[in-house]
This record gives C-alpha cells, sequence and structure tokens, in this order.
C-alpha cells in the first residue's frame, strides 16, 4: 500500500538542523516509530508532500526550509513579563530558570510553552518562538508500516492503538 490520504503511517527517522552533516535534533526508532494519520494536518505540509506515494520498505531523505517549516523566528514571540506573574510564596518558582521550557496559556487560555531567556529584577523575557522557528530541517528514514486508517481513525483524526491514541 502507498501512503496517502487517510493512510496511517509508521516510520523512523532522524531530524538533522540544515542539513546531513548538521546537528541530531531527534532519533525516532523501530521501539518506538512516529506513527501519524496523513493528510489530517498533524505534521508539516511539506513533511506529507515527501512521503506520498512511498511503500513500506522505502527509504526518504529530504529538507524542509524554514519558511516551509516552523517559520522565522518572530521578534514579536520575545516578550518581557512582570516577575510576579512567576512567583510563588513570595518567591520565584524553581523552575523558573534560563534555558526552561515553560507551560504557559495565552490571553484565551490556549497552552503555549515559552523559553525563559534572562531572569531581572522586575521581568523575565520569554521567548514564545517555536523551538525550531527560524531552522532548516533535514530528515532521513524508512517508512515501516502503512495501512488504511479506520473509519473511527478518521472520524477522530487520530490514529488509535500503538503508536497511537488510547480513549
Amino acid at each position: 500500500m502507498k501512503i496517502s490520504n487517510n493512510s496511517v503511517v509508521s516510520i523512523t527517522y532522524q531530524l538533522k538542523e540544515s542539513n546531513q552533516e548538521g546537528e541530531i535534533i531527534q532519533e525516532v526508532d523501530n521501539q518506538e516509530p512516529f506513527v501519524f494519520l496523513f493528510g489530517a494536518n498533524q505534521v508539516l505540509p511539506q513533511f506529507e508532500v515527501n512521503l506520498l506515494d512511498k511503500e513500506v520498505g522505502a527509504t526518504f531523505e529530504f529538507g524542509i526550509k524554514s519558511e516551509d517549516g516552523y517559520g522565522e523566528t518572530n521578534p514579536d514571540a520575545i516578550v518581557d513579563l512582570p516577575i510576579n506573574i512567576f512567583m510563588v510564596d513570595g518567591k520565584l518558582a524553581d523552575m523558573v530558570q534560563v534555558g526552561t521550557f515553560l507551560p504557559m496559556n495565552d490571553q484565551e487560555g490556549n497552552p503555549m510553552q515559552g523559553l525563559v531567556l534572562e531572569i531581572g529584577k522586575e521581568t523575565v523575557k520569554m521567548d514564545f518562538n517555536h523551538p525550531m522557528a527560524g531552522m532548516d530541517l533535514h530528515f532521513t528514514g524508512k517508512v515501516i508500516a502503512v495501512r488504511a486508517a479506520t473509519a473511527e481513525e478518521l472520524d477522530h483524526g487520530h490514529v488509535h492503538g500503538e503508536g497511537g491514541h488510547h480513549h
């Protein structure tokens, strides 16, 4: 079966920054392959373009430019927040440290994560850009399984069972 819309795809891959010689960002092996519903907007569109029509056993290698991946770094997503929102019992929460990603919510209550860049006397500088914003990505990998999605998976918009969501 070839990879197409509404198929459940299992792959292994290595993700590097920039190109084949770049720093390894992530590795996914046979022990816990990446499983997703193709065509359900769960991965970058360019990622799917490069996997379309591949079959079990096929290997792949491709790059995705930052503008087609997680976008360029947005300077407006780097903000100073009042330090008091990070205080617990009158002192700075232990998890607030430079280089730490913190789970937060935007004004509408949507979850997001921010990277602590610096801690001042009155503010904490946070970066809310995606961690891979501004980065060209390079993938190498192998297709290890392809199957038709079940009606329930299509209805729910995600994979069920092994490697997927459990209800």
